[in-house]
């Protein structure tokens, strides 16, 4: 595919335009002199002359011309030598300031420009030297912090517990490698981004967490900021993941040591604290997946009570058999010891069977739990506990309970299969919903498709152990235990209108949130900053207006790039690979970047393989583009997209909307047009010529997707002050800026 025509740049355009009005103006000279001669003329003279000059007016307007002509080079000469040099010369400069590692600047061929710079790259390498004594003074005194530093990230790194900090806008500020791990779970996108399309540096972590779930945890601890000994206050949750993962998270509160300031946020109106409480900056989440733990417990309690069933049940036989086998004069002595170790194990057995029992009662504490994150868990719990077809129904939003998981999923699991083997049912089905009798009190239905169970057969289940599987019988804990530990009763009956019966768990409501609490300033936390951090956003607030009113050093951006089969968009190329990094609070995030070879569904030419070096064979095998579109989309979310040479990449993303059901419906920014605003007399703004022009150190191959991302993300960063010094500070002015571009009437 041929390219498009590339535009006259504005220096060109500026050189035609003085062209033109020099030949204009030598036209108006000639028509002028040729007039004034013409008014000294008696008539027959100008008749005689207009008889001469009439056959030779081309002859004129060819002298005219070759004059113009003449004209035309030396103003190109003088533009040349003696406008574009100054021109190029401070934009170089200027390019200088924002990029100080940058090459020296070019010497023009001016002389008297030779000596101007070579005064700039003089005060180059002084500034560098200043630099680097300063860097050397730098990082003597900041040794020991990064010592501090570096401990702490290696102590969050190795942590079997995932640990995220956020600001009070719910903004991440700080996470280590395992709740990254950990958060994989909860995205609906592939894990071909490996858990950054959920969780990074600037992204919020409401994307992740209901903004309910960590508002009413957060509201707990702001009503009682400190707990015993003056440690801060804090609150759990747990939640469900979307492949029915159980996740526990506790929440503690950043203090700082000024008095709290006023929420951001309608919703936060909660979160105020009086005047001389701690200021909360902040919150810390400590993730604890709790899955396997949750199975190994139930495992380990199976076990548990089957070995002590076991165990009594031998010793009553023992027992039976030695007082059937009593000699008649009372037995001798073996028979007296044999006797009396039975009931010695007897006793052992009750003490063990007892305390595993008020273990078991005790082992999880209740906690405050999204009901649509309960019927989720017991969703998934009940599919794997019986065999009968479920059907749930949601959940209502924001209602909150306080319950022990694993009792309240064992207790209806139990009841799920003992309903299964009493009645012939179609299905079981599950639903939680607030009281309708204005109790604080929610109802937990396990209903059905069937005869209503009898007083008597309920009566007895609730005195039955709680247990599934073959030793069920041996389960510790009865459904009564389950009930008292939650204060709740168990109710059951048949919904007429619904002809449906049902057992209903009748489970109290959390607990609102107290009235803040006075208390005495705590210090603030202290310690290093680990790899994955920006403490820098604790000073954020949500944007106030549109994204086209923010600074441009304020936002966060997605830096994408993308290679692809071929040129031509609409005739059938596709994207073979995207690679994707991001920039927040104006640090280029390189812990944070992904790519993803792709699967065309079409052959690579020979001549594209050599320009990106991926071959058919690299691509065979690898997910399609529907596939990892979706990755894409979640880890671009919420920024403004950035690429060079925008409108092509954008073009291959767009024609797959229709398929795929994905819009990237975000500002995006186009390097190449802000290059060509920024630094207008430059004889080039490819990629290539930027990076050299900036002294960009580019980590990786050219024309490899992750390289050109993240070469474009640093081009980026060195505009936005050569921008900032034009007058262009915000969003909307730089895409005003980028319309007016010459290069911005390229298609694809």
């Amino acid at each position: 595919m041929l390219a498009p025509r590339r535009p006259r740049s504005p220096a060109t355009r500026d050189l035609w335009r003085a062209v033109a009005v020099g030949a204009m103006a030598l036209a108006g000279w000639m028509a002028g002199l040729a007039a004034l001669v013409y008014s000294t003329w008696s008539a027959d003279e100008q008749a005689r002359a207009a008889a001469l000059l009439a056959p030779r007016a081309a002859l004129l307007v060819l002298g005219w011309l070759a004059g113009a002509a003449l004209m035309g080079a030396g103003l190109r000469w003088l533009w040349q030598r003696h406008v574009l040099p100054p021109a190029r010369l401070a934009e170089d400069a200027q390019a200088l300031l924002a990029a100080p590692d940058a090459p020296p600047l070019p010497l023009p061929n001016a002389p008297a420009l030779q000596a101007l710079a070579t005064a700039f790259n003089t005060l180059r390498e002084q500034g560098a030297a200043h630099r680097a004594d300063l860097q050397t003074q730098i990082d003597q005194a900041s040794a020991r912090v990064a010592s501090e530093r570096n401990r702490l990230a290696a102590l969050l790194a190795q942590l079997a517990q995932g640990v995220v900090v956020c600001n009070l806008d719910g903004d991440v500020l700080l996470y280590n490698p395992r709740a990254r791990l950990q958060l994989r779970a909860l995205s609906h996108a592939p894990v071909l981004a490996d858990g950054a399309d959920v969780v990074g540096i600037g992204r919020s972590i409401y994307g992740v967490f209901d903004r309910a779930q960590v508002q009413h945890a957060l509201a707990r601890v702001q009503a009682r900021p400190l707990g015993p000994g003056g440690a801060p206050a804090t609150a759990q949750f747990v939640t469900a993941t979307h492949g029915g993962r159980l996740l526990r998270v506790q929440l503690a509160p950043v203090l700082g040591s000024g008095p709290s300031g006023a929420p951001s946020a309608p919703a936060e109106s909660a979160l105020a604290a009086a005047p001389s409480a701690p200021a909360c900056t902040g919150f810390m989440l400590m993730l604890d997946d709790v899955t396997r733990a949750f199975d190994a417990a139930a495992e380990r309690d199976r076990w548990l009570a089957e070995t002590t069933g076991h165990s009594g049940a031998a010793v009553a036989v023992l027992t039976r058999m030695l007082a059937e086998l009593a000699p008649p004069d009372g037995g001798g002595a073996a028979w007296r010891a044999a006797r009396a170790q039975c009931e010695v194990l007897r006793a052992h057995t009750a003490a063990l069977a007892r305390h595993a029992a008020e273990g078991l009662a005790t082992r999880w504490p209740l906690e405050d739990m999204l009901a649509a994150d309960l019927l989720e868990a017991a969703r998934h719990h009940l599919t794997r506990a019986q065999p009968v077809r479920l059907a749930a129904e949601p959940a209502p939003e924001g209602l909150w309970l306080r319950v022990d998981s694993y009792l309240v999923l064992q207790a209806l699991a139990s009841l799920a299969v003992r309903l299964a083997d009493a009645l012939p049912l179609r299905f079981i089905g599950l639903r939680l919903t607030a009281a309708d009798d204005g109790s604080a009190h929610a109802w937990l239905d396990l209903f059905w498709d069937g005869l209503p169970m009898s007083t008597q057969t309920v009566m007895t289940w609730e005195l039955e152990p709680v247990g599934t599987g073959t030793g069920a019988q041996y389960a510790m804990l009865t459904l009564r235990d389950v009930l008292d530990r939650h204060r709740a009763t168990l109710a059951f009956g048949r919904d007429r209108r619904r002809h449906e019966a049902f057992l209903r768990f009748v489970l109290p409501l959390a607990s609102p949130a107290e009235a803040p609490a006075a208390g005495p300033p705590a210090p603030a936390p202290t310690g290093g900053r680990p790899e994955f951090y920006d403490f820098d956003l604790f000073q954020t607030r949500p944007h106030q207006g549109t994204l086209d009113e923010q600074p441009l050093a304020a936002l966060a951006y997605t830096v994408f790039d993308t290679e692809t089969t071929g040129l031509n968009p609409s005739a059938g190329d596709q994207i073979i690979q995207i690679g994707a990094t991001r920039i927040v609070n104006g640090r280029l995030l390189r812990q944070e970047s992904w790519e993803q070879l792709i699967d065309p569904g079409r052959p690579i030419s020979a001549d594209n393989s050599a320009i990106h070096g991926i071959s058919n064979d690299m691509v065979r095998g690898q997910p399609r583009i529907a596939e990892v579109l979706p990755a894409f989309h979640a880890f671009a979310q919420g920024t403004v997209l950035v690429a060079h040479n925008a409108a092509f990449d954008m073009k291959f993303l767009q024609l797959q909307e229709r398929a795929t059901g994905l819009v990237f419906d975000q500002p995006v920014l186009d390097t190449l047009l802000l290059a060509t605003v920024a630094l207008p007399q430059q004889p080039s703004h490819r990629l290539d010529a930027l990076v050299q022009r900036f002294g960009i150190d580019m980590q990786g191959a050219r024309h490899t997707a992750l390289a050109d991302a993240l070469a474009t993300a640093q081009v980026l960063l060195h505009l936005i002050p050569l921008l900032r010094a034009k007058g262009i500070e915000t969003l909307g002015q730089a895409r005003a800026a980028a319309r007016q571009s010459y290069l911005a009437r390229l298609r694809y």
